[in-house]
C-alpha cells in the first residue's frame, strides 16, 4: 500500500474541500489513489463543499455563549433562512459561540480549535455541516467582552432558541459584583442597543471620519441661512451635540423610561458602561437578487420569452 503523506492529504483537502480525517480516511479506503479518493468523498457526500464555497452566505444565525464576568457573540452565515431552523446548524453555532470564550475574537484560531465529541476541528466540523445541509457556510465574525468586575450581560432580539437569534447584542458592565440587578440593567440596554443601533460608546469613541463628515453637512447647510459665520459655529455646535445623541450610548434616551440617557442610568445603579457590541445577521453583505422565474426555467430547460 502506497504511502500516506501529509502532502497527499493536503493536495485532496485543497481538491475536494473535505475535512483533514475524512481526506486521510478516503486515502486509507482507496490505498492513497487521488481520484478514487476523490470519489470515495463525492459518494459520501463530502467533497461538496468546495462547490458550495462561493455561493453569498447572507442567513443563518447569531449565537451568543455566557460565562462569569464574559460573554461571547458570533456570527455563522448560510444561504437560507431555511437552515437557520435546522437542529445541527443550531447546535454548530451554540457550540462554536461557547468554543470562542475561549479562543476569543481570531476567527482562524475559532476554526482551528477542536470541536467537542468529535476528533475535528471547528473548520472540519463546519464541512460535515455544509456536506449535510447542502449550503454554503461560513464563520464570518467574533466578539467577546470580559470584566473583573460586574457582568456582561446578552440580549438576543426576537429568539429563535436561547442565545440564538438574528439581532444579538453584548454589554459589559462593571460593578462591584455580579448582582441579579446589574444583569437585568445590562439586558435592558442590550433591548435599547438592539432598538437604537448605535455607533460608539462615548462622544470620544466617535469614528473622526464620520464625525468630519458630518461637520461639513452641518456646515453647508448653516451655510445657507445667510447667517454670519460666528453664528453659524454655534448652530453647528448645537448641531454636532444633537448628533452625539443619536449614535453615541451613553448620550442616548433610554427606551426602556424614555427620560434619561444611559449615562445616567448606568450611573444611577452603581455601574460603569465599559463595552458593547451588536451583531444584526448578514449586515454589510451583498446578497445575490436573482430572477427565480429564470432560475427555474433554466433548471427546466424552457426558454424564457424574449
Amino acid at each position: 500500500m502506497a504511502e500516506i503523506t501529509a502532502a497527499l492529504v493536503k493536495e485532496l483537502r485543497e481538491r475536494s474541500g473535505a475535512g483533514m480525517s475524512d481526506c486521510k480516511k478516503a486515502l486509507v479506503e482507496t490505498e492513497a489513489n487521488m481520484e478514487e479518493a476523490i470519489d470515495w468523498l463525492r459518494k459520501k457526500g463530502l467533497s461538496a463543499a468546495a462547490k458550495k464555497s462561493g455561493r453569498v452566505a447572507a442567513e443563518g444565525l447569531v449565537g451568543t455563549a455566557s460565562e462569569p464576568r464574559a460573554a461571547a457573540m458570533v456570527e455563522v452565515n448560510a444561504e437560507t433562512d431555511f437552515v437557520a431552523r435546522n437542529e445541527a446548524f443550531q447546535n454548530f453555532v451554540s457550540t462554536v459561540a461557547q468554543i470562542a470564550l475561549t479562543t476569543g475574537e481570531d476567527v482562524d484560531a475559532l476554526k482551528a480549535a477542536a470541536y467537542p465529541g468529535t476528533g475535528r476541528t471547528v473548520a472540519e466540523e463546519l464541512v460535515q455541516i455544509i456536506a449535510t445541509v447542502g449550503e454554503n457556510m461560513t464563520i464570518r465574525r467574533i466578539k467577546v467582552l470580559r470584566v473583573e468586575q460586574g457582568a456582561v450581560a446578552t440580549y438576543m432580539h426576537n429568539a429563535l432558541k436561547p442565545g440564538l437569534g438574528k439581532i444579538g447584542v453584548l454589554v459589559a458592565l462593571k460593578a462591584a459584583s455580579e448582582e441579579d440587578a446589574i444583569v437585568t440593567l445590562g439586558r435592558q440596554i442590550g433591548m435599547h442597543v438592539a432598538a437604537t443601533r448605535p455607533e460608539a460608546l462615548d462622544v470620544s469613541s466617535v469614528d473622526p471620519a464620520s464625525l468630519e463628515r458630518e461637520r461639513a453637512v452641518l456646515v453647508e447647510q448653516a451655510r445657507a441661512s445667510g447667517k454670519p459665520e460666528a453664528i453659524i459655529e454655534k448652530m453647528v455646535d448645537g448641531r454636532i451635540k444633537k448628533f452625539y445623541e443619536e449614535v453615541v450610548l451613553l448620550e442616548q434616551i433610554f427606551v426602556i423610561d424614555g427620560e434619561n440617557r444611559v449615562s445616567a442610568v448606568v450611573k444611577k445603579a452603581g455601574a460603569e458602561l465599559v463595552g458593547f457590541a451588536r451583531f444584526h445577521l448578514g449586515e454589510g453583505i451583498e446578497k445575490e437578487v436573482g430572477d427565480f422565474a429564470a432560475e427555474v426555467a433554466a433548471a427546466s430547460g424552457v426558454k424564457q420569452p424574449a
